[in-house]
């Protein structure tokens, strides 16, 4: 059904690590159109990962400009703007809100080695000892600095004591997210969900999140270098002439405060109620939903934080590299563009690549694929870890290889559903899928089979962000409830575990795990000292 000419639309972005999309969504949360453009990813030695906050506009300003050019409704008709993008970043900005340096993203482990000085509490830390500094951690925030350096308590000691001069010129340290906001509005502020992986708020009171002094004693950082807190649903003001001139967009239009890409596609997935479970398998995967209590798994590196649904708490955990291995495959060892290419990439590699697994038998006649290109977070903590095949033979062909990639990184998620569970104290069963992983009928049906768990394959999984994100915008208006939410999320198809393939999957589980077991000393002696 059309769209009735007149009624409120809203334009979401979502800014992930591979690049800004841009989406028109009607006021029933139906993606009427969307453009996509690419960012580049620095990755250096030294366990850098950064990326350009300019980089990040002009890839927003391009989309936004080719989706306006559809004429898909007049520009009038947009009333509201919503952000979402990848989580745990950092953009230092001076008092004019510009950037000191690059972004440091997600991926980044320079921190690694002052998050671990705080961790073991070193006796001029106010005389904390170890267990009392972590545990004050734990109960206040639910969580703690991630000793590979990777939360963005992380990036700034990295720039406290590598990058003193940054660290000293920085107004505020910004989530992704709030960066772009500041740049849409000229407001910085973050949402009680979005600030949650800095670990310095105060979460037990879900309807009173606020900062505590006590963990930035803690970590040493000076709280007027952080923005104030709003819900997700607040309206953070209307875009500045600025900014509306950059983008092609009226200066009465609002945006919202929005959250991080794990919040909105919780949302956008449309697994909303206590328990309901959904899995993103983007660059990076997750499993996630929403429950009614704050709690921490310290062995696993599961908790649960701030939902961006006010009064509701959700489920954080991730795995580090999930499609992106696919991309792996694609970009270093199929095209890679040297002497030994052999032709053009084609438009959509990844339906060949569909093609190809699929000629394989489950299992891939055991040989294993470890996912971890850039170590792990759950189930296990290690920055070291790598990937690899193992078991290769002689009779190994190309489409055993593609396989064992789906198979591996379905092997990881099964290993973290296990520390999922333990958390959540039950089973969970019927995940919506969501993410570019979902596109895959294969890696679905792998999914429901090593995870012996029915599969819902969301229809449009790609965009669940993007649909979360203007739903946030929907329900700030006042034109949806979160009830509504779900019944707008269609299931395209159910995939159920093949009885078939259930213990060639177990066996395999079970060596994958063993693998991790008896190489992780190996890893540490190859990595740690880089």
């Amino acid at each position: 059904m059309a769209t009735p000419i007149g009624t409120p639309h809203i334009l979401a972005i979502d800014l992930g690590t591979s690049g800004a999309k841009v989406g028109l969504v009607s006021s029933r949360a139906e993606i009427l159109g969307w453009e996509f453009e690419p960012t580049p990813l620095l990755l250096t030695r030294g366990g850098a990962a950064e990326q350009c906050p300019g980089d990040w506009w002009a890839a927003i300003r391009a989309a936004t400009h080719r989706l306006l050019d559809k004429r898909i409704v007049p520009v009038e008709e947009i009333t509201a703007l919503s952000c979402t993008t990848q989580w745990a970043g950092t953009v230092p900005v001076d008092g004019g809100g510009e950037p000191l340096a690059n972004a440091i993203i997600w991926l980044d482990t320079r921190g690694a080695r002052y998050v671990e000085d705080i961790l073991r509490g070193p006796v001029s830390i106010q005389g904390y000892d170890p267990l009392e500094l972590f545990l004050t951690w734990v109960r206040l925030t639910g969580g703690a600095p991630a000793r590979n350096g990777k939360d963005p308590i992380g990036h700034i000691l990295f720039l406290k004591h590598e990058r003193p001069e940054i660290y000293r010129q920085a107004a505020l340290f910004l989530e992704p997210k709030d960066y772009i906001n500041l740049r849409l509005t000229g407001k910085a502020v973050a949402s009680y969900d979005s600030i949650a992986m800095h670990w310095l708020t105060d979460n037990r009171r879900i309807d009173r999140v606020a900062y505590d002094p006590r963990p930035f004693r803690l970590a040493g950082l000076q709280r007027e270098q952080f923005p104030e807190l709003r819900r997700a649903i607040d309206v953070l003001g209307p875009l500045s002439p600025q900014a509306a001139a950059d983008l092609g967009l009226c200066t009465d239009l609002q945006v919202i405060v929005g959250s991080s890409d794990m919040h909105t596609t919780a949302i956008g997935s449309g697994a909303l109620r206590d328990f309901e479970p959904h899995l993103y398998v983007g660059t990076s995967s997750w499993i996630s939903c929403h429950v009614p209590f704050k709690k921490t798994l310290l062995l696993g590196g599961v908790a649960s934080v701030p939902s961006s649904i006010p009064g509701r708490y959700l489920v954080i955990d991730e795995q580090e590299w999930a499609a992106g291995c696919l991309n792996y495959v694609l970009d270093e060892i199929v095209y890679h563009l040297d002497e030994l290419v052999t032709g053009p990439r084609p438009a959509d590699p990844h339906e060949l690549l569909n093609r190809v697994a699929a000629a394989a038998p489950p299992g891939s006649e055991r040989l294993i694929f470890t996912p971890w290109l850039y170590g792990e977070r759950t189930p296990v903590d290690d920055a070291w870890v790598r990937g690899g095949f193992f078991n290769l033979s002689p009779n190994k062909t190309r489409a055993h290889l593609v396989r064992a990639v789906f198979e591996g990184v379905a092997y990881n998620t099964r290993w973290m559903l296990e520390a999922v569970e333990r958390f959540a104290k039950r089973r969970l069963d019927g995940f919506h899928l969501v993410g570019g992983g979902a596109v895959s009928d294969l890696w679905c049906q792998i999914f429901a089979d090593v995870l012996d768990r029915s599969i819902h394959q969301v229809r449009d999984p790609r965009q669940a962000p993007l649909r979360g994100a203007a739903c946030l915008a929907l329900v700030a208006l006042g034109i949806m409830s979160f009830d509504d939410v779900a019944a707008c999320v269609q299931i395209q198809q159910t995939f159920q575990p093949n009885p078939q393939n259930r213990q060639i999957y177990d066996d395999l589980f079970r060596e994958f795990t063993n693998l991790y077991k008896a190489l992780r000393p190996i890893y540490a002696r190859l990595n740690a000292t880089r």
